[in-house]
């Protein structure tokens, strides 16, 4: 099975309306609205959320299913023109534009994956004073499928970019603990790293 078979059959079950990121939500609460860009949107709800306040978002996953699914979803609330839902494959291809904030939430995949590379485009593609925030698994929670994962530190994902750091610099980096509900209603308490980087004026 390929990554996109995957992600589209993950996603072909009707599920309920999604909710944003609590991180999201938190971090990005008081700035000004802009042009966001969501990497690895999924069913959308971090796209919904910001749309809402007035941000312009791109989303972007490769799971053609779940773009379909958010654009319907967008349009049905009225945000359709604040919304550009796209499908790619991030290895390979990665959505055109300059953003206020990049959000990669849970960017995690057990198939092959650029993911420094990526992320290092994403730093790339912000404009002066921008911002990327990048929220990751802190710890294993008992409805995960990977039990045997490493999770590096917010300080050492910001070292894998290698970026300038006369331009970039780290706002925020931290292991933060929440209490989560897993698919089948269990709660457990779980870690999310948070890393934030602002690009220079």
């Amino acid at each position: 099975m390929t990554a996109t078979e995957f992600w589209d059959t993950h996603y072909a079950t009707p599920r309920a309306a999604p909710r944003p990121n609590v991180r999201l939500t938190e971090a990005v609460a008081e700035l000004p609205p802009g042009t966001a860009l969501d990497l690895g949107s999924g069913p959308g709800g971090d796209t919904l959320w910001l749309a809402r306040r007035g941000w312009r978002v791109t989303a972007a996953d490769i799971s053609g299913v779940a773009i379909a699914r958010l654009a319907e979803r967008a349009r049905d609330l009225g945000l359709g023109d604040r919304v550009a839902a796209e499908r790619h494959e991030l290895a390979e291809t990665f959505p055109e534009g300059r953003f206020d904030l990049v959000s990669a939430h849970y960017l995690h995949t057990s198939f092959a994956f650029p993911r420094d590379r990526v992320l290092r485009r994403a730093a790339h593609a912000l404009v002066p004073c921008g911002r990327l925030l990048v929220v990751d698994h802190g710890s294993v929670a008992p409805w995960s499928w990977d039990r045997e994962a490493r999770f590096p530190s917010p300080r050492e994902v910001a070292r894998s970019l290698d970026l300038d750091a006369g331009e970039w610099t780290v706002s925020r980096a931290e292991a933060l603990s929440r209490r989560a509900t897993g698919p089948a209603g269990q709660a457990a308490d779980v870690v999310d790293h948070l890393l934030l980087i602002r690009r220079a004026r």
